[in-house]
């Protein structure tokens, strides 16, 4: 990926974490089996900056762009996915943030906690809304709660009703982690260290300013005044392109892996000593490497599409941003399938529990089940779009 449209800023805090990247694939590997980010790995990284790239730059943040957040997070990837998953989350929190009113904003970051206080986001609406006076009172269970444990705020998705209590809307609630409790019900086969826990409310106040109805998010309609590009991109194509980023990590990862161990592994039952020696194996590490660099750059075009965007004041529609979607859902497909074939390639060793591979191949394809990522929407969406049935596509995929 170029680095053409990444600030020295951005830059500098990738470069710490490169130097960060054997403590981070040490701590991804205690973090498996412990279910927990160690905590010293989690702040390393919050030392270098990098989940708190997309705050404004009035609050001291840097109002990161996707490719400068596809960087960080790819660089985080490299080390451990589930770190990686947790600085896409995060990201996202504060990116959101950033779009709200101006009193959220200053609620979360003109604290003493500053741009260190984070944000994790769940948009389910699994959740009952009151109107009260000045606000809502929430009660309500969202799994996946990915951050969470790292976040002294958190973004939930909420119901909107109007006097008749009909629900007119979704929107999002900040609250405090600190007025919310969890359920950790986090077993799974990957991304096990995200501690993507089930957060709980029950009967919290939350003020009307700290909402952001999503019916008008979803259009453009934002509510904070900032006056960076970052805060006038489409939606949710920004969102779930700041998922993308940890599965170009993993990507790269893998690569670089079954590369580094290829001129000292044989290939069982054959006359190779190297599998560096096989022209069947060359051939497929070369077309894991064409298809890393094709969803690399895949992915800078959906990216550089969004921010040029902003330049004309132009919010691209619904087919536009679902071709976008499309795109997005190929990326991770393509990883997934690179990172299948590097997996068969290096052998059955990488399967061995103290093997960095395996571990990349369970986070990857963990995070590649994400709903706003999955391939086989996006492609029906666009399919529909391309022949001319966007209220077909609008069924598939109606948010995006």
């Amino acid at each position: 990926m170029s680095d053409a449209a990444i600030r020295p800023e951005i830059a500098a805090i990738v470069a710490k974490i490169d130097e960060l990247r054997p403590k981070l694939i040490a701590g991804g590997r205690e973090g498996d089996q412990t279910r927990r980010i160690p905590e010293d790995v989690f702040n390393a990284v919050a030392e270098t900056g990098a989940f708190s790239i997309s705050v404004p730059t009035k609050f001291g943040g840097l109002a990161a762009n996707t490719r400068e957040a596809h960087a960080v997070a790819r660089a985080i990837g490299r080390g451990d996915g589930s770190l990686a998953w947790v600085d896409g989350i995060l990201d996202s929190g504060a990116w959101v943030l950033g779009l709200m009113d101006e009193r959220a904003q200053e609620d979360v970051w003109g604290d003493e906690g500053g741009i260190n206080s984070f944000i994790s986001i769940v948009l389910a609406t699994t959740s009952e809304a009151e109107p009260v006076d000045g606000g809502y009172r929430v009660t309500g269970k969202w799994g996946y709660g990915t951050g969470s444990m790292h976040a002294t705020w958190s973004l939930l998705g909420i119901p909107l009703k109007n006097e008749k209590g009909e629900v007119v809307d979704a929107g999002l609630a900040l609250i405090p982690t600190a007025e919310l409790t969890y359920e950790d019900n986090w077993y799974v086969a990957g991304m096990k260290s995200t501690a993507s826990v089930m957060q709980i409310a029950e009967d919290v106040f939350v003020p009307a300013h700290r909402v952001l109805p999503l019916t008008a998010a979803v259009e453009g309609g934002y509510l904070g005044d900032n006056p960076e590009a970052s805060y006038s991109t489409v939606f949710v194509p920004s969102l779930f392109m700041k998922l993308i980023g940890p599965h170009l990590g993993m990507g790269r990862a893998a690569l670089d892996f079954v590369i580094s161990k290829a001129e000292t592994k044989a290939i069982a039952y054959t006359g190779y000593e190297k599998q560096a020696d096989s022209a069947i194996f060359q051939t497929a590490i070369a077309k894991a490497a064409l298809e890393l660099n094709a969803a690399e750059l895949v992915a800078k075009e959906v990216s550089d599409e969004i921010y040029e965007a902003t330049e004309r004041n132009y919010y691209a529609p619904y087919a536009e941003r679902i071709e976008m979607r499309a795109k997005a859902g190929w990326v991770v497909e393509t990883i997934t399938h690179m990172i299948n074939e590097l997996i068969n390639a290096h052998g059955s060793a990488g399967f061995a529990e103290n093997s960095v591979i395996q571990r990349i191949w369970r986070d990857q394809a963990t995070a590649a089940r994400h709903g706003h990522t999955l391939g086989a929407s996006g492609f029906e969406a666009y399919g529909k779009v391309l022949f001319g049935r966007e209220d077909d596509a609008r069924f598939v995929l109606p948010i995006v």
